[in-house]
């Protein structure tokens, strides 16, 4: 007797928990933006995310191993894990219909990866560790237009496939020791060229075509990212080279706006440039500004406050957007720091007795876990934050004056302090001691910048003059005459490190060509001294604020170059 009858009443579902996420990039979101995909065991899960509505595609009979999501949501294809000496099924299903469109059938034991073409005309395919080869099919044909044989396993393995973001006829496949970039021709097979890394032997997890398709750059199980030129081949650049993603770059996305999305295999998000492969803000959004009396969070595209924080009967003379976008760290004249949530403007945090005579400059941390602070006496202070409160770890006394300026390096060791004492100190913020110690004649310092490779500061003040320092030794390198009548207030150096901009007394903000020490551009329109100024971390937009309680926005003129 059958017990499974047609005519059985089906159970109905009330809730579906769990995914384990062990399939790479198996969690695709519809370009509806209203439902989630993803495989369960040997089932593709498609859920609407304002209600967890599910619908469930049944067809392989073996755990999926990949899944790819064509560009205009038409089709979903998923490939499976099946016993060795056995071929493991392709899928390709309707969206609309929820139904399979056709099936392929070639790779033994396991597909490895698959990809659409950006028009939906071919799906690519790699097989496993067992088959290694990659095909290429026409989805219209429902057909095997060619194939490419594995590579020796001995030497090299491949993991991955990509498809460029608008050329149906280019790919990229890579893995351990291999990286190719494949065409197809008017003949209709497809033809490797090998990408050439220099030096770098490298195990690449995922590929990512900017939104151009003038590069791809790969994750690497080393935490690093490669950059390549599609047209030469060969190795752009590659980076960050201090400071790698842990446990692996395992997951990439281009934005449109020029900076691209790493996820760790740690399970970290960071933005990071394209350039320099950096970690930027990602607040980049916001800004912030202090004065008397309060704080204000300004959209870096509207000319208009998001939020304002009141103060009364204090002025605030520094102010930092910490790097994860939760918390303002402020320095304020009564000698606290205030520590505020953005969105709301809740006191986090007061640190009472902070400086003597009021705190005069202070910045916090890439990992924002600590503060670094400056006084009025010249005192400079290294504070923890913790879960409920913080604790002080170190007080350094070295400046005799004032705290103008305090920088941190990017691996959180090392910071650098300006002061009106005519000296630059840079300092181990672990063991906390002085490093080296940089004095100038006759000149207050007011600013003090690292160059984003963090092998020169480059420093201004009264004396209206801008000095590159080698941080090793202290010795200077280059001197410009930035003005010839006023002090120089504030600097920033762009995050290609090829530009930097100035304000000073005289109400004119600079941009400079970090290499030539030549002005390209000016903009008048402050009416009172400029006291801050920063290039947003998309090198597109230029803030400045001056003593009249003006705040500027900029369009950057040098953008980004890839």
């Amino acid at each position: 007797m059958d017990l499974e009858q047609k005519d059985v009443p089906q159970l109905e579902l009330a809730t579906l928990s769990g995914y384990n996420g062990q399939v790479r990039f198996g969690m695709r979101l519809h370009p509806d933006k209203e439902h989630l995909i993803y495989p369960l065991g040997c089932t593709i899960v498609l859920t609407r995310i304002k209600d967890d509505m599910r619908h469930f595609l049944h067809g392989h009979t073996g755990d999926v191993a990949c899944i790819s999501m064509s560009k205009s949501g038409i089709y979903i294809a998923s490939g499976e894990i099946n016993f060795q000496g056995f071929d493991a099924e392709i899928i390709v299903w309707e969206y609309a219909t929820r139904s399979i469109y056709t099936h392929f059938q070639i790779h033994e034991a396991k597909v490895e990866a698959l990809a659409f073409s950006p028009n939906d005309k071919y799906l690519v395919s790699l097989g496993g560790q067992d088959d290694g080869r990659i095909l290429l099919w026409s989805i219209a044909t429902k057909q095997a237009i060619c194939s490419a044989p594995a590579l020796p396993l001995s030497l090299c393995h491949r993991l991955t496939v990509k498809f460029s973001n608008t050329n149906d006829n280019m790919f990229a496949s890579a893995g351990r020791a291999t990286l190719q970039i494949w065409e197809l021709d008017e003949d209709n097979k497809i033809k490797p060229s090998d990408c050439q890394l220099r030096k770098l032997k490298r195990t690449v997890k995922c590929i990512e075509f900017s939104p151009d398709d003038q590069f791809i750059f790969c994750g690497t199980t080393s935490g690093d990212i490669l950059k390549i030129n599609t047209k030469t081949k060969y190795l752009s650049n590659y980076g960050p080279v201090k400071t790698k993603h842990s446990l692996g770059a395992n997951v990439l996305k281009a934005l449109h706006t020029g900076e691209l999305v790493v996820g760790s295999g740690f399970g970290n998000l960071t933005l990071c440039s394209t350039t320099n492969f950096k970690a930027i803000n990602g607040s980049s959004e916001l800004f912030a500004t202090g004065s008397e009396e309060d704080i204000r969070v300004w959209h870096i595209d509207k000319p208009k406050e998001l939020l304002r924080i009141p103060e009364p009967c204090m002025t605030c003379n520094c102010v930092y957007l910490m790097i994860d976008g939760h918390s303002i760290i402020s320095g304020w004249n009564d000698g606290k720091i205030r520590v505020f949530a953005p969105q709301s403007g809740r006191l986090l945090l007061i640190i009472h007795n902070a400086h003597r005579g009021g705190v005069t400059a202070m910045k916090g941390s890439r990992d924002c876990q600590k503060i670094v602070s400056g006084g009025q006496e010249g005192q400079v202070c290294v504070w923890e934050l913790l879960k409920h409160g913080h604790r002080r770890l170190a007080f350094l006394t070295e400046h005799k004056a004032a705290v103008t300026c305090v920088q941190i390096k990017s691996d959180d060791k090392e910071c650098v302090t300006s002061s009106t004492d005519g000296t630059c100190i840079i300092w181990d913020i672990v063991k906390f001691v002085r490093i080296q110690k940089i004095i100038a004649k006759n000149t207050l310092f007011r600013t003090v910048c690292y160059h984003p490779e963090e092998h020169q500061i480059v420093t201004s003040g009264t004396d209206r003059k801008i000095i590159y320092w080698d941080v090793h030794d202290g010795t200077p390198i280059r001197e410009l005459q930035g003005l010839q009548t006023s002090a120089i207030n504030c600097m920033f150096i762009s995050h290609d490190g090829r530009h930097f901009v100035t304000g000073g007394d005289d109400k004119v903000v600079r941009v400079w060509d970090y290499m030539e020490g030549m002005v390209t551009h000016v903009g008048k329109a402050h009416g009172g001294p400029i006291t801050s100024i920063e290039i947003c971390c998309n090198n597109r937009t230029l803030i400045s604020t001056s003593a009249d309680g003006a705040v500027m926005r900029w369009k950057f003129p040098h953008p980004v170059l890839d």
